[in-house]
């Protein structure tokens, strides 16, 4: 089977959905990553129509990528220039990548009313901007822009401008569904044509305006499509892009097409994640493949099933695309649910073990006063540590203050926080302010604890949810705090529940702290074993 080139467009036309805004840091460590999961293409910007793309190719050029190539975008020429006087291909030149990906128009309708050119000067404009690309020694991708929307209305023109690429050295034309409004049958029929009257390379380019960008990426494929393009997460204008996450995941499960570098697909899971995190974008945990409820299951029937043929309800194993299996412990769920995460404890341990009755009791006190744990699993896991005697205590609490203000003339945060605490017998005080008093507290018992566990620095708060449990108690219900944390590498969730707001989201800042603590102290562990056999 032949491989897939596969093009990000996280750079340029994810950094055009809304929301999103890369500064040039931003769009090297993305690079980075980008590289580090195997991309061979990474479309990195407009430097034609902004200068921040421009810095960027100048600073990307002091890091050594291992495998992508960078890739700078922009139009033909305009029309009535000279490419060799057009200063968007001048840029384009400018930027020093070893590749190029330029646009031209394929719909006629474009031509007329949007261009305002002849259909022959559209055709020139495409030939003579690929050809003095090609003449500087560029790698050239052409994207031929609304071409199924212009095949369905002037098909001889739609494929003389990919003709047009073609003849003056292109090494592969795309098929844009730009409108994204394509469906996979026309996706498919119009493909199967190019593939058999274009002696060239094609890929596919879909936007998500009609939820199909993954589908028609891959009927492109099975048509023949040798090259596809999209955004890792799925960012984009409008709709968003083809999530090549989903489409990384079909191709090389599902379809057999080679795509990545061997092994690579084993991190498809946490790079998705952490471009998600550096874009500042919440993470969507219903994603196929990557997302956290991608393969978790909560009906009892469902974990029974799945524990003994995970296939039953598991299209691809969870750790093919570094993804992990979750149980989710509620009132629905069984013994099987337990099991599954005690076993990550306690090895040793079967259904009838004392352990896992006791697990199961504090599971059912700890739900009776209001905690929920489905969707906070790393507030179960201390659960069950502490019910193994598999838990040790990081630190050691003292006290927690708050203080709440308005300061003057809306200057300044809000609120402060004083936190005490002591590490193997060594005391800490810590100060901090914040937007709110958890804000506070987060910044204040970080700050306390990075002196001992320098990986918190790379722990950040990414969402806090609150919900009043018995509304009829007005002032003095009990609310549960939902507080999602992540690093670089995952993201996980704790609970808290209290009459007081603070103090509840108090207990949930602490078990996120120590649920990172401990994964971190579980990594090192792994990494010293496996040093030790490489020794």
């Amino acid at each position: 089977m032949e491989r897939i080139a596969l093009l990000d467009s996280t750079l340029r036309d994810g950094a055009q959905g809304e929301g999103i805004s890369f500064s040039v840091s931003d769009k090297i460590n993305i690079t980075l990553a980008l590289d580090e999961l195997g991309m061979d293409f990474i479309e990195a910007g407009n430097p034609g129509s902004n200068p921040k793309d421009m810095e960027f190719f100048a600073a990307v050029k002091g890091e050594r990528l291992r495998h992508a190539k960078l890739a700078a975008f922009g139009p033909t020429r305009r029309k009535g220039i000279a490419a060799e006087s057009d200063p968007g291909l001048a840029s384009l030149l400018a930027a020093d990548t070893d590749t190029v990906v330029i646009f031209g128009k394929s719909w006629d309708l474009h031509v007329s009313r949007i261009l305002g050119a002849s259909f022959e000067e559209n055709l020139a404009m495409i030939r003579d901007s690929v050809a003095l690309l090609v003449k500087e020694g560029r790698r050239v991708i052409y994207d031929a822009e609304h071409f199924f929307d212009g095949f369905g209305a002037n098909p001889d023109y739609a494929l003389a401008s990919l003709a047009a690429a073609a003849e003056a050295g292109a090494d592969c034309v795309v098929l844009c569904d730009t409108n994204g409004g394509s469906l996979p049958s026309r996706i498919a029929d119009y493909s199967a044509i190019v593939s058999e009257l274009i002696n060239l390379p094609f890929g596919i380019h879909a936007h998500n305006d009609s939820g199909l960008a993954v589908a028609n990426s891959l009927a492109a494929v099975d048509a023949g499509a040798l090259h596809v393009q999209g955004t890792l997460a799925g960012f984009g204008e409008r709709c968003g892009n083809a999530n090549l996450s989903t489409v990384l995941g079909a191709l090389a499960i599902k379809m057999g097409r080679p795509c990545l570098q061997e092994g690579s697909l084993r991190r498809l899971s946490s790079i998705t994640r952490r471009i998600a995190d550096i874009a500042n974008v919440a993470f969507d945990e219903g994603m196929p493949y990557v997302g956290m409820r991608a393969f978790a299951h909560k009906a009892g029937m469902h974990v029974d099933a799945v524990s003994k043929a995970p296939l039953s309800f598991e299209h691809v194993p969870p750790e093919q695309v570094g993804n992990q299996r979750r149980f989710l412990a509620s009132e629905v769920g069984g013994r099987a649910i337990v099991m599954d995460r005690i076993k990550r404890i306690a090895p040793d341990a079967d259904k009838d073990s004392p352990l896992v009755a006791e697990v199961l009791k504090r599971l059912k006190e700890q739900e009776a006063g209001g905690y929920q744990f489905e969707g906070a699993e790393a507030s179960l896991d201390l659960l069950m540590r502490k019910a193994a005697g598999a838990y040790r205590p990081f630190f050691e609490l003292g006290s927690y203050r708050t203080i709440g203000e308005h300061p003057v003339e809306g200057r300044g945060l809000p609120a402060q926080a004083l936190v005490k605490l002591t590490v193997d017998g060594v005391s800490e005080i810590s100060a901090a302010d914040g937007n709110g008093p958890v804000h506070a507290l987060d910044r204040a018992l970080r700050r306390a604890l990075e002196r001992f566990y320098p990986s918190l620095a790379s722990m950040r708060l990414k969402d806090y949810k609150v919900r009043v449990l018995d509304s009829g108690a007005a002032t003095g219900a009990k609310v549960r705090v939902l507080i999602e944390s992540g690093d670089l590498d995952e993201a996980w969730t704790t609970v808290g529940v209290s009459t007081d707001i603070i103090e509840a989201s108090w207990i949930a800042l602490i078990d996120s702290i120590e649920y990172k603590l401990i994964r971190d102290a579980e990594k090192a562990k792994t990494k010293e074993a496996e040093n030790a056999i490489c020794a």
